[in-house]
């Protein structure tokens, strides 16, 4: 049996933490499972390097970012090595190079493309555990590259579709996916499975469990894939094509803050307007989410939409600039906005449920800015300091709790 283990950084975050992975892994090599280890940078590394090179230059250049940030899971995987050595455990240490994990050339956000498996599999044979860095690989420069926050979870995804693992299982500081983040909604329920499509919808509307692009991976491969707390043996969740949802409507609600809201002002309304505006934007390699065209009036017209707050800088300078190729009167833009969603398969076939959803947010004197929707999603922009309450009157309204 060959199994990928992926373990985030609060799993590895000091000598303690990193034995007690050993110790876990220890259990499944003794019963004969082959094992991939992939590790994310020991605790807050990653936002510790990050503040060293904004001392040293404030906007850095995104390539020597990379070199930096990947030193983080090149320092995780090699103490485990060591720690697996001091236990008698045959292991070995893998960076993306040595991989090799070929990426896309964007520096920050690169997508893997393929992976070579010789040197995984020679030293499987050799009954070796194999320890790989996540979060990183290699363009086709032999430059490295990063696969964006979160990027070890789609780096062991990748891992376990390339080798047919039978199973991956991501290790977090939860003991799996819940209705609603437990920090702020004290009555969300963990979930013993759930579909992929849900938990993409998730992974991508701000439930931080899991990263959104490892979702499409074990989805397109069909992966296995088990959420599972480092520090406990409790069963977790599962992550797969059909589950058995027990006539729930919604099977979550998620928060994103990490948005910004940006309005073009004053568009001439003709074909080809939008079209120009969001292919400026497409050219920065910046995702564009929820948007909203205002009906013309008097021959314009005003476009909104989301960005998230990390590039937002960078997209109202693009528009700024080309502002009157555009034919705009004004950029305007909010960074004090969220996004709060509601998910699951139950909204198919039930008329009503993004009514409910309004008129709790009504109830509770919340003011909805966008309104974005899917088959199995229903997603609002409101102001940032009502998250918190919106989350907490779904969940309720919608009874997600034990």
């Amino acid at each position: 049996m060959l199994t990928v283990k992926k373990f985030g950084g609060t799993s590895v975050a000091d000598k303690e933490r990193i034995y007690n992975v050993a110790r876990r892994c220890e259990k499944a090599y003794r019963r004969g499972e082959s094992l991939i280890v992939v590790l994310s940078a020991m605790g807050k590394q990653t936002d510790v390097l990050i503040d060293m090179a904004k001392e040293i230059n404030p906007n850095p250049p995104k390539r020597e970012l990379d070199m930096l940030l990947t030193t983080g899971e090149q320092t995780s995987v090699a103490l485990l090595a060591m720690a697996f050595d001091a236990m008698g455990i045959p292991s070995i240490s893998l960076n993306a190079y040595q991989v090799a994990m070929h990426t896309t050339r964007v520096h920050g956000n690169a997508r893997l493309k393929r992976i070579d498996t010789d040197r995984i599999s020679h030293e499987l044979e050799a009954k070796r555990i194999v320890i790989v860095t996540g979060f990183q690989g290699v363009n086709k420069y032999d430059d490295y590259t990063t696969l964006g926050r979160g990027g070890s979870d789609t780096t062991a995804v990748a891992l376990a579709a390339a080798m047919h693992a039978d199973v991956c299982e991501i290790y977090t500081d939860v003991d799996g996916v819940y209705t609603a983040d437990p920090r702020i909604v004290k009555k969300a329920r963990k979930m013993k499975e759930i579909s992929y499509d849900e938990m993409l919808d998730l992974a991508t509307l701000g439930a931080g469990v899991l990263h959104n692009r490892s979702v499409e991976l074990a989805k397109k491969y069909s992966v296995p894939l088990v959420v599972r707390s480092s520090l406990n043996d409790s069963e977790g969740t599962v992550i797969k094509e059909a589950t058995k949802v027990e006539g729930m409507l919604v099977s979550g609600v998620a928060a994103e803050k990490n948005a910004t809201r940006i309005s073009v002002i004053g568009l001439e309304d003709k074909p080809g307007v939008a079209f120009r505006l969001f292919d400026l934007i497409a050219r920065a390699q910046i995702n564009v989410d929820m948007i909203l065209q205002s009906i013309g009036r008097d021959g314009s017209k005003d476009i909104s939409f989301t960005v998230p707050e990390d590039v937002a800088d960078e997209a109202i300078k693009i528009l700024e600039d080309n502002k009157a190729s555009l034919g705009a009167d004004k950029i305007d833009f909010n960074k004090n906005v969220a996004k709060v969603s509601i998910v699951g398969t139950g909204m198919m076939s039930a008329p009503g449920v993004a009514a409910r959803m309004f008129e709790c947010l009504y109830n509770s004197r919340i003011n909805i800015n966008m309104i974005s929707t899917s088959e199995i999603r229903v997603t609002v922009l409101i102001n940032e300091k009502d998250t918190e309450r919106a989350m907490i009157a779904i969940h309720d309204e919608f009874g997600l709790e034990d």
